[in-house]
């Protein structure tokens, strides 16, 4: 059964419940998208979001990134993570938000559309077995796809923006954790790969 997108907001805080059932007391969660992770080292680095009392709307903006540790029993994790710095798609003021690594900054683009699909499952025919960011530079197109936002698009960027780094235009997945010590997670769950609305 179907759930109603106003009900994945109590449906997420339901599974955050659960999530954090036994953690015992004293402990804290944060969340944030995954611009970086090193599974050998067992890391990943986060962009936290600023609005996470609306865990529907997230705002992955607060600088500078944070780096924790996954949890150290395997059990307590979820799917790993694909890391990726693209951090928003704004189909209202077209405009890209990305995480420039090299500056430490978060930069806007503008871009023109091309083609824009809203509510595109991951499972969805048009993104199912296809590796996006997909750049065509003959006609300074971008075609990005975010897992978190449903949205498939095609945008036209200035070409000078062609040369960016690949992790630009790939968004990263959204990871919540517990922990006590921070940089430490004990629990840590995939928001991103986690299908909410298959729930309730």
């Amino acid at each position: 059964m179907k759930t109603s997108k106003r009900l994945i907001p109590f449906v997420a805080a339901g599974l955050l419940s659960a999530f954090l059932q036994g953690c015992g007391e004293f402990g804290q969660v944060d969340q944030g998208q995954v611009v970086e992770y090193d599974a050998q080292a067992g890391a990943v680095t986060l962009i936290r979001d600023s609005n996470y009392q609306n865990p529907g709307r997230p705002r992955f903006d607060v600088l500078p990134p944070v780096k924790v540790r996954v949890p150290v029993n395997p059990k307590e994790m979820g799917p790993e993570p694909e890391a990726g710095r693209l951090l928003d798609i704004d189909i209202q003021q077209r405009k890209i938000v990305f995480y420039d690594a090299s500056a430490g900054q978060l930069r806007t683009l503008e871009y023109t559309p091309v083609e824009v699909h809203e509510r595109v499952s991951s499972n969805d025919p048009r993104v199912s077995g296809r590796a996006f960011p997909i750049v065509d530079r003959e006609k300074s197109t971008v075609t990005l796809y975010s897992r978190r936002q449903r949205l498939l698009v095609t945008v036209r960027i200035a070409p000078e923006h062609l040369a960016q780094p690949h992790e630009v235009w790939k968004a990263g997945d959204e990871v919540r954790y517990y922990y006590k010590e921070p940089g430490q997670a004990l629990r840590m769950m995939n928001v991103t790969k986690t299908d909410l609305t298959s729930r309730g």
